[in-house]
């Protein structure tokens, strides 16, 4: 098997997707049409998580383990809560947005009757007749508005409260970089992908269930579900982390540097990584020579945390990609980074 060939198309592919919270459908089936010929057994549950099952060895009936990987789908976007009566839309944010990265962006709205292309900006004056104090200002996300180009009537005809919103961006390639929306977290979808690729024609040592898990943005729903129904006897959670090594920021800041290897979640706010495996993941790394860095995320979760407060606990770690400027249509994955973390999943689970 060989974890150095990466399919990057197929990663543009999927930050192309729309996928919020709860909208995960464009993704899912994405996901789906991938994944044949590659597990033993795939399902959708009830919540729409993906369930990837690829058993391990025979011979490996001996401490052999129930892994449960997980990657979510899902990305921040909004949905639709008001129409007001000149038929400018009001949005509801679904996950984290800094509103200083909102302003003029081009956006999409899925409407029963198809796809609307739409403007988001806050409400205000044009730079020409605000006042210095007003450019100062940045503005509350529930200033925000949509502007679809259409009479109100129209508006209220084609659109309903609850329709998704999504920021516009198409991935590409700069340099050693992949960049685009929803990186975060479909740089991991697709590294689960590769994952269950590189085991095709063998078989893991540890019985593999990989999940495509929904409405991560949103508290770690979709992978709390999932981890209940698998019953896993140890957890990995695979998102993406901040790579903060770029100008205006001090090196106590990084958390992650790109390009510098996978990173190796020891805390984050919502768990602290079973230790026996932050030790174990972090001696495989060294001694397969997989780059790897030790990453402590001050304020931020994963669905790591979801498998480890399931049922009774289980042990469980997170490995993240360093991405930079994460939650902005312009997220920056290193393709060296996706390598490592590939290579020392396969490595742990062989």
């Amino acid at each position: 098997m060989t974890t150095t060939e990466l399919r990057l198309d197929v990663l543009h592919q999927l930050s192309n997707l729309n996928g919020v919270p709860g909208y995960e459908d464009a993704v899912r089936d994405f996901v789906l049409r991938e994944l044949e010929g590659l597990a033993d057994e795939v399902r959708v549950d009830p919540l729409g998580n993906v369930i990837a099952v690829r058993r391990g060895r025979e011979d490996a009936a001996e401490g052999r383990e129930r892994v449960m990987l997980s990657a979510h789908m899902d990305e921040i976007g909004f949905l639709v809560r008001f129409i007001d009566d000149r038929g400018f839309l009001r949005v509801q944010p679904l996950g984290g947005f800094d509103p200083r990265n909102l302003f003029a962006r081009n956006v999409t709205v899925q409407t029963r009757g198809g796809a609307l292309p739409g403007i988001m900006t806050p409400g205000g004056k044009p730079i020409h007749i605000s006042s210095p104090e007003d450019r100062k200002k940045v503005p509350e996300l529930s200033e925000f508005f949509v502007d679809l180009g259409l009479d109100v009537d129209e508006v209220r005809r084609r659109v309903r409260v609850g329709d998704m919103v999504t920021l516009d961006q198409t991935a590409r390639q700069i340099g050693k970089l992949t960049v685009g929306k929803a990186l975060d977290d479909r740089a991991c979808v697709f590294l689960q992908l590769e994952l269950l690729r590189a085991f095709q024609g063998t078989r893991p040592r540890h019985d593999v269930v990989a999940v495509f898990s929904v409405q991560e943005e949103v508290g770690l729903r979709g992978a709390g579900v999932a981890a209940y129904g698998v019953e896993p006897t140890l957890g990995i959670g695979l998102d993406v982390t901040l790579a903060v090594d770029t100008p205006g920021a001090g090196p106590e800041a990084a958390v992650t540097r790109l390009g510098e290897g996978i990173g190796i979640k020891v805390f984050d706010s919502s768990m602290i990584s079973t230790r026996r495996l932050v030790d174990e993941f972090t001696d495989l790394a060294e001694r397969e020579g997989i780059r790897h860095q030790l990453e402590v995320l001050p304020l931020g979760g994963t669905d790591g945390a979801a498998i480890q407060l399931s049922r009774l606990g289980v042990p469980s770690i997170t490995l993240s990609v360093p991405t930079r400027y994460i939650h902005t249509v312009v997220e920056a994955v290193h393709e060296d980074d996706l390598r490592a973390g590939l290579a020392l999943l396969v490595a742990y689970l062989s």
